[in-house]
Formats: structure tokens, sequence, C-alpha cells
């Protein structure tokens, strides 16, 4: 089982790049939810904005 992990002596590189890829995966996944978000915040400030510039007029 230590063979396995230890990757024939190039473990830093091989477990390296798997923590990079699951990384680089993680951020794809979240980045959209996270602008997504963002997105939808300003867009609930303009939505006020506008009813209270509707609501003054």
């Amino acid at each position: 089982m230590s063979e396995f992990f230890a990757m024939g002596g190039y473990a830093f590189f091989v477990w390296s790049s798997y923590v990079i890829s699951a990384v680089v995966l993680l951020w794809v996944a979240l980045a959209p939810l996270r602008s997504r978000r963002t997105l939808l915040k300003q867009l609930r400030s303009q939505q006020m904005q506008q009813q209270a510039r509707d609501q003054s007029s």
C-alpha cells in the first residue's frame, strides 16, 4: 500500500497534480454560482431603485 502512495518516487508530482486538478474543478463548478449570486443582488438593487423612482413620480 505504501508503494501505491509513493508512486515509484513521483508521489509529489502525482499527488500535487491531483490536488491542483481538484481545485480547478471546484473553482469551475463554484465560480458561476458566485457570479449568479452577485448578479441577482445587483438586479434586486436596480429593481428597488426603479420602484423607488416610480413611487416618487
